[in-house]
């Protein structure tokens, strides 16, 4: 249990839990983690029995973590201290861990949730989109990513290197949990009200955001994958399609200034798709991703074949162009040419000598990131 100042509730929290584990003749622990508490939760942790691990970087993510290190079981049920969930009955996570799941999530929505017991803006809205996001990035079939409720097998979730210090921690077990293949599963929990007497630690917006910054850290192809390929062609169709001849749709008219910022975007795109491949590679070089990454893993595979063939063949065009643009500038006297259609020509040009030099660079510092062995293997 991460405790921070909650001596109104932790008593009841584990009286319920002790009696489980005597109704269930079930060898355990109590754990308390204390979060840095100025209350009496610490004293009233001990009284009850309780074994209390001090924790001093603050944060849920730091106490729980802190709190598993030290577990003295195979099995470990995580659950906030506020009273808002009945360790009376944790017979259903027992029984799927026995049946060889690693990870069992309680499922609040499936459960029931009381009145009281999570805000309108939680429930029906910050909740449900971030785990409808869980699932749409990672496959997942989790309804309910951030049930304070779970239970889990020590070795498989000390194996996933989890680091985050906030609530954000909830999301990234089950997100690794799930990159790394682990068997979940869901079962139905109930909340209740919490039975503290002041705030939650809880803070809406901000940790909500945390949540989302964390599922898109760990989703590169929605991050930069897709919206980049998107922005790549987007700008890359429209530039050629506007220099071979301007573009009129009604009253509105296409020309270099829309040609421009139609490059601007394809660059932009390709920056994306870059970043896209670097951060799956260095997550899989310190061991916070698996060693097969999907698109990465085609994307560098082609680099390797055909990555500097591609880029140096983008690079001679775009010189070409901008050598035939110099050309006619010289034939002119260096004097005044035809401007719409030059810049036209110095923008498409130049922007295929800046992507093939781009792509020289990429296949480059891809191959850099590939060379030698991974951090966690020197370890």
């Amino acid at each position: 249990m991460p405790c921070l100042n909650e001596e109104k509730t932790l008593g009841r929290c584990m009286d319920k839990a002790k009696a489980y584990l005597e109704r269930a003749g079930l060898a355990g622990e109590i754990l308390v983690a204390d979060n840095g508490s100025t209350d009496r939760s610490v004293e009233i942790a001990r009284q009850k029995g309780g074994r209390v691990v001090e924790i001093a970087e603050k944060g849920y993510g730091c106490a729980l973590r802190g709190g598993v290190e030290v577990a003295e079981y195979e099995y470990i049920v995580m659950g906030d201290a506020d009273d808002s969930y009945d360790f009376s009955d944790l017979s259903g996570f027992i029984q799927k861990l026995d049946e060889g799941f690693e990870l069992v999530m309680g499922n609040r929505f499936k459960g029931g949730i009381e009145k009281g017991a999570m805000p309108f803006s939680h429930q029906y809205i910050g909740n449900p989109l971030l785990s409808g996001l869980g699932r749409c990035f990672f496959g997942a079939e989790i309804s309910d990513f951030h049930c304070g409720l779970r239970a889990f097998r020590k070795d498989s979730i000390l194996k996933l290197g989890l680091y985050t210090s906030g609530m954000e921690f909830a999301s990234e077990m089950v997100v690794k949990a799930l990159l790394f293949g682990m068997k979940i599963t869901e079962i139905p929990c109930k909340l209740y009200p919490d039975g503290r007497d002041r705030p939650p630690h809880l803070r809406s917006i901000p940790d909500g955001l945390r949540h989302l910054e964390f599922l898109l850290i760990y989703s590169p192809k929605w991050l930069f994958a897709y919206p980049g390929i998107v922005l790549f062609a987007a700008g890359f169709l429209f530039m050629v399609r506007i220099y071979i001849q301007p573009l009129q749709i009604g009253r509105i008219q296409f020309e270099v200034t829309t040609m421009f910022y139609s490059a601007v975007i394809m660059l932009i795109g390709f920056h994306m798709l870059q970043f896209a491949v670097y951060t799956k590679m260095f997550a899989k070089r310190i061991g916070q991703l698996p060693g097969s990454f999907g698109m990465a893993d085609r994307i560098c595979a082609f680099l390797d074949r055909r990555g500097y063939g591609i880029s140096l063949l983008v690079l001679l065009c775009g010189a070409a162009g901008a050598a035939f643009t110099l050309y006619l500038w010289k034939e002119s006297g260096f004097g005044r040419l035809n401007t719409t259609w030059i810049c036209r020509t110095a923008i498409l040009f130049g922007s295929l000598f800046s992507l093939g030099t781009e792509g020289v660079l990429f296949t480059v510092f891809m191959k850099i990131l590939r060379m030698g062995k991974t951090y966690h293997e020197s370890e």
